[in-house]
């Protein structure tokens, strides 16, 4: 490896960057993987990743100034998760790419599936294996009911609220017909938000009969390529080293964020008042890969 090669890895800032030799071209490679989660969520050893604008900001901005670059690939394996962040980091990366002018091909790995297939659109082109699960163009709800459970050990739900709608869906409440009713019109409202995305971004690609499309369901990458949901089937290294046989493939990634998930080290501290909410955001995660079988 020549001394180019490794100043184009080194995780050196800009000015530093170009006081030294790089690759003639490169080739920057963003992984967004685990469950997108609601910014300030928090994180911790429980929990498996997790993808916010806020987390990438740093990395996506370092991948759109690399020395040299000739595409962007982005390396998805996630569930899904937090919708308004999945349109945040999908916005935050058409602006770089506009800014720069760069092309973008996002990459199915694992799953790309609901939120994760959101990200997937924000490329000008994607590409999946064959075994990779595509799609879930859905939204999903859930939570727990605690109610039965506290009355077995005599807990009383003592709740004061002004304005008669501001404890709908409370977990240790019985579930109401009316704050169901609420629930599937903001579910409804989210997935048309969601399917004029993907119409928005795939276009005349899109082969598939709506009403499959956007069922919800999740299919392999040899199936997704059928309805149009990707563009081709294959892998990082294998299309970016045929399309670009010059470039170097540089991962792009945040030193400290690394350093902080290795410690288990979230936004915020997970102490003994956390424990339980982060035991149930990991159940969370954990029933969220298991979607998919993951």
């Amino acid at each position: 490896m020549n001394v180019a090669d490794i100043a184009g890895r080194l995780p050196l800032p800009e000015a530093a960057r170009r006081r030294l030799p790089v690759p003639t071209e490169q080739i920057a490679v963003v992984r967004l993987e685990g469950v997108i989660t609601p910014a300030g969520s928090g994180g911790g050893p429980m929990r498996r990743g997790g993808i916010t604008l806020e987390g990438l900001e740093s990395t996506l901005t370092k991948a759109f100034e690399l020395s040299g670059l000739k595409a962007v690939a982005l390396a998805i394996s996630s569930p899904g998760g937090a919708p308004t962040q999945s349109a945040l980091v999908a916005d935050r990366i058409r602006g770089l790419a506009a800014e720069h002018e760069v092309p973008v091909i996002a990459f199915c790995e694992d799953v790309a599936a609901s939120g994760g297939y959101w990200l997937a659109c924000a490329a000008d082109e994607i590409v999946a294996h064959p075994t990779s699960l595509v799609g879930s163009i859905g939204v999903v709800s859930g939570g727990f009911g605690l109610h039965e459970a506290i009355g077995k050990y005599g807990i009383e739900r003592r709740l004061h609220t002004a304005g008669e709608n501001k404890a709908r869906l409370d977990p240790f409440q019985p579930e109401r017909a009316e704050d169901v009713a609420w629930l599937r019109g903001e579910l409804d409202e989210l997935h048309k938000l969601f399917t004029g995305w993907v119409r928005e971004r795939r276009g005349d690609r899109l082969t598939g009969d709506e009403q499959t499309v956007f069922s919800g369901e999740v299919w392999t990458g040899a199936r997704a390529k059928e309805l149009g949901l990707i563009d081709g089937l294959g892998t990082l290294r294998g299309v970016l080293g045929a399309r670009y046989p010059d470039a170097k493939i540089t991962p792009i990634g945040s030193k400290g964020s690394f350093v902080r998930a290795a410690l288990g080290l979230g936004a915020a501290a997970t102490g003994r008042d956390q424990t339980v909410p982060a035991m149930l955001g990991a159940l969370e995660d954990r029933a969220a890969w298991a979607r998919f079988g993951l």
